[in-house]
């Protein structure tokens, strides 16, 4: 019997945000109030239609700047500045590593730009998921069946026979509405431990 695949979302689950103080800093220097940037950067309309590919991430920047009213010039600082304290998730990259070692197949779906793919080389774990699948890359994003079953069809899996972690529950409940097995992610839960019932399958 084949090893149960394990499908892992990245921002919230892999990458974390360990303190809003850069984008802070960035509200106070534009004189806006605080999750103004973050709102315009991750809660946009150009973010959700990069997300699907529809726009250029370059187009999507200088939307960004448009909003903030800001100049190209800046845009890479800000950009810098914007993800300088998200950090990988050290104990779950070792686990991942771990549970690749034991024979289970690893994926990534994850609801990014398709510059998320450099991101991921830069940081050297691209080959630690196999398929990758970015959102902006198919044309769509979760809670989309259909992603959910790219991922698996580039698995080769049945939806019964994979675990899809993530820490939102709207993308929880369509993993789960088409026979995925779920966990929803939360910071410092023990993720070996709620694995561990679909390991023994």
């Amino acid at each position: 019997m084949p090893h149960t695949a394990l499908i892992f979302d990245f921002g919230g689950v892999l990458m974390k945000t360990q303190s809003q103080a850069p984008r802070h800093a960035w509200d106070d220097r534009l004189g806006l109030p605080h999750g103004t940037v973050e709102r315009v950067v991750h809660g946009s309309e150009s973010w959700r239609l990069a997300q699907i590919g529809r726009v250029s991430v370059a187009d999507y920047w200088a939307d960004v700047a448009a909003q903030l009213t800001i100049d190209d010039a800046q845009l890479p600082q800000l950009e810098a500045d914007y993800f300088s304290a998200d950090q990988l998730d050290p104990a779950l990259m070792a686990l991942i590593q771990e549970l690749r070692g034991a024979g289970h197949p690893i994926a990534l779906l994850s609801n990014d730009s398709p510059a998320l793919l450099g991101k991921l080389i830069g940081l050297g774990i691209a080959q630690l998921f196999d398929p990758l699948v970015i959102s902006g890359d198919i044309g769509m994003m979760k809670p989309d069946p259909a992603a959910y079953r790219i991922a698996l069809d580039r698995l080769a899996m049945p939806a019964d026979q994979a675990v899809f972690i993530d820490d939102m529950p709207a993308n929880i409940m369509g993993a789960q509405a088409i026979g995925m097995h779920a966990i929803q992610y939360h910071d410092g839960m023990d993720l070996r431990g709620a694995l561990a019932p679909y390991l023994r399958r």
